[in-house]
């Protein structure tokens, strides 16, 4: 059985906005997207918003809701009660496009500087073995579906627009630790996680964790265990001697 739902949708470019007040018709079963949807087609046509496969497994509808980072496909308006008002603005980590819509560049700026996948120079494509519990250990991070909700959220960004340029952010560092936990990759990241990503702004809250819509255990399965690797590497003295006599190239 329908109702009518009262949103708060902010409106505006990189210039500026506001938050602007809808009332607007929701049925049973019904996600965030579809209201904006209809939004757009019973009284903003004009509303832009960015989405693709509504089936969250495209990352495209990234946007915040009730001030969470959220997958407007992924939202249920059964989550939230029919008088409730729901306001629905853009992600506030990066900058303004137009309306819902962000510019999210800056991710795909940290991903390039990011080094690539390193085989040793003798193993040919096709020769690549591995366990299926190196298999299985990075599979997890490969269910990224780079929303960059884990960005969004993240408080070194998101509060300290001056971080950007020394800090990687969370799915780019988780992708730091998926390199540097593969058998077959030769190329030593410990250094350049700290260095060059800023692995030491991380300090583990875990909201990353909390907002990915893909359940991916971004804290504890790679953060932590990268920043272990280069602790040990830093100050323990066996490890520090180790590494002096046989350092990997």
């Amino acid at each position: 059985m329908g109702y009518d739902a009262k949103f708060r949708v902010w409106r505006g470019d990189p210039d500026g906005g506001d938050l602007r007040d809808y009332t607007v018709e929701v049925n049973e079963g019904e996600v965030v997207l579809d209201i904006i949807h209809r939004l757009q087609a019973t009284q903003a046509p004009d509303l832009a918003v960015r989405w693709n496969c509504k089936a969250g497994k495209c990352g495209s509808c990234s946007a915040e809701v009730n001030g969470r980072p959220r997958l407007l496909c992924m939202t249920r308006m059964s989550t939230f009660a029919e008088d409730e008002l729901v306001t629905v603005t853009p992600m506030r980590t990066f900058p303004i496009i137009r309306d819902l819509v962000t510019d999210v560049s800056f991710n795909y700026e940290k991903a390039r500087e990011i080094q690539s996948f390193t085989p040793p120079p003798d193993l040919k494509p096709g020769e690549y073995r591995m366990r299926q519990v190196d298999v299985e250990r990075s599979q997890e991070f490969r269910k990224c579906i780079e929303c960059f909700l884990c960005q969004d959220t993240c408080h070194v960004v998101r509060d300290h627009e001056e971080n950007k340029n020394a800090f990687a952010g969370p799915r780019f560092l988780m992708r730091v630790a998926e390199l540097e936990m593969h058998p077959l990759d030769v190329a030593d990241r410990r250094e350049q996680a700290q260095q060059e990503h800023g692995l030491g702004y991380c300090n583990i809250t875990k909201c990353c964790t909390e907002v990915c819509p893909e359940h991916i255990k971004i804290t504890d399965n790679a953060l932590i265990p990268l920043k272990e690797r280069v602790v040990d590497r830093k100050f323990d003295p066996v490890v520090w001697l180790g590494n002096k006599l046989f350092r990997r190239e």
